[in-house]
């Protein structure tokens, strides 16, 4: 019997028999007392953030660790991550991190059944709108995260529609979801964004009073809500990280109508201002906005100790565990053409060599916290989806039909960044997704979409400007895990 535990915020327990996905209760009464009160529901849904959160989710591999590694950001000397970036998935520590994404996103979908599941049996227990707000906010964490099981377990839909998807659980039991294919997958993740979508019309992040930036500017509604439930709805599945998903979820299915039309939801809502050059380049830390703060539409919170001491190690230490070569990076960001002026590249990357007199080496500073007593401008978060995204998302969702709106998206997301350059001749397609995977590269540096956006086009992996690592199923999917395999007959 292979058992694996999953735990809510509040303390329920539920136990896994026989297969990841087999999830029941281990107590019939925990679980009823969690769900008889409007306060049981909160807690159970912050419990599947928490989880979210964590290093073995979007509080780390999925955002600063394994898939970042994939995207050829860094160069190592280490003989075991130079295995990983080379998509050598038999390594036993990438095989563990594997592990570890799969038993973990289904933990938290477990955990989203469970509440839907009991959700609706007594809906007079919910004041105000916080009934929609919490099935919502449930349903869209469970199609986020099946996606990007899907983006990770299954071929693309361009390289394999009809091909092996994953298992989309939506109910608790003692039998094993079978495997949907990739389409079935996908129409399963958009069906329920599409119902979070419409249960989340009343989310206050849509009202016009209810605006985004830091906790310290008096302009900011997002703390000021007597309901602690109701505040940063930035750090949750709110109405337009809904509509984020969906543009990403049909950009995947080259469905690039809908894609557009969610896209364009959130940019023309003007509710996420651009980050302002002198927030970005502040002078004083305790003031400087290192990550564009107000333009990420949904993040998950990751002000922990442990998550902090492990970005330090990894990434802004005197040796970090992760870092390129400056030549590397000035590469990627393009220092003899538009990187001169890109804002990034100026203020995410300390140069040891010239600061220290170390090696030559670019270590990220974008998620730099200042150690207390000192304080930050904003929280430590993991991005999930931000504005410029979507702007690519856009750009390229327009192309065929308008490839002119395409380019001012496309400039729009470079202007954004301190680059005033802009493209005034609309190239060929082929080359106009060449250069949004130019820009993506460098926005999503320490994020982790690089991956996918390679995937889903079935583009190759660039390595360094002289080389790259032709696209196949061999590195763009991952090998379930092996428990998954022996425990699941079917």
């Amino acid at each position: 019997m292979k058992k694996l535990l999953f735990i809510f915020s509040l303390g329920v327990s539920l136990v896994s028999c026989k297969k990841f996905l087999d999830i029941k209760p281990e107590t019939q009464v925990d679980r009823d007392e969690l769900f008889n009160s409007e306060q049981g529901f909160k807690e159970a849904l912050n419990g599947i953030y928490t989880k979210c959160a964590g290093s073995s989710l979007y509080g780390g591999q999925l955002t600063y660790n394994l898939l970042d590694v994939l995207a050829q950001n860094y160069q190592f000397n280490d003989i075991n991550n130079q295995q990983i970036a080379n998509f050598y998935y038999d390594n036993g520590t990438i095989k563990g991190a594997i592990n570890e994404i799969w038993a973990n996103a289904y933990g938290a979908i477990a955990n989203c059944n469970y509440l839907l599941q009991a959700i609706d049996r007594d809906t007079t227990i919910f004041t105000n709108d916080n009934y929609h707000l919490i099935k919502g906010e449930a349903l869209a964490l469970r199609a986020y995260l099946h996606f990007d099981m899907l983006r990770l377990f299954a071929p693309s839909y361009v390289n394999g529609a009809t091909l092996r998807g994953i298992p989309y659980v939506t109910k608790v039991g003692t039998t094993s979801t079978p495997f949907s294919t990739v389409t079935a997958s996908m129409d399963s993740v958009l069906k329920d964004l599409k119902a979070a979508k419409q249960l989340l019309t009343k989310d206050p992040i849509l009202f016009s009073s209810y605006t985004v930036g830091y906790a310290s500017d008096p302009a900011t509604t997002e703390l000021k809500d007597a309901d602690l439930f109701m505040q940063n709805r930035r750090h949750r599945m709110n109405y337009y990280a809904v509509c984020g998903e969906l543009a990403r979820v049909y950009l995947y299915k080259n469905d690039y109508a809908n894609a557009l039309s969610n896209a364009e939801e959130v940019i023309l809502s003007n509710k996420f201002p651009a980050t302002k050059q002198e927030d970005f380049f502040q002078t004083d830390i305790q003031k400087r906005d290192r990550i564009f703060y107000k333009e990420l539409i949904s993040c998950f919170y990751t002000e922990n100790k442990s998550i902090i001491e492990d970005l330090q190690k990894r990434f802004t230490k005197q040796n970090p565990d992760f870092s390129g070569t400056m030549v590397q990076v000035n590469d990627i960001y393009e220092i003899g053409t538009v990187g001169a002026e890109d804002w990034r590249l100026k203020q995410w990357f300390l140069n040891t060599a010239s600061a220290t007199g170390g090696p030559d080496r670019a270590v990220l500073q974008k998620y730099y916290r200042n150690a207390s007593p000192l304080t930050n401008i904003h929280p430590l978060v993991a991005p999930a989806i931000r504005l410029t995204e979507l702007a690519y998302i856009a750009a390229e969702a327009s192309y065929d039909k308008d490839p002119k709106r395409a380019l001012d998206y496309y400039n729009s997301a470079r202007a954004m960044r301190g680059i005033g350059n802009t493209v005034t001749t609309v190239p060929a397609k082929a080359d106009f997704i060449e250069l949004l995977i130019k820009e993506a590269r460098k926005e999503f540096y320490g994020e982790s979409q690089m991956f996918y956006m390679y995937k889903r086009l079935n583009h190759a992996v660039t390595i360094n400007s002289t080389s790259s690592k032709p696209a196949s199923n061999s590195i763009f999917v991952f090998p379930l895990p092996d428990d998954e395999k022996a425990y699941r007959n079917n």
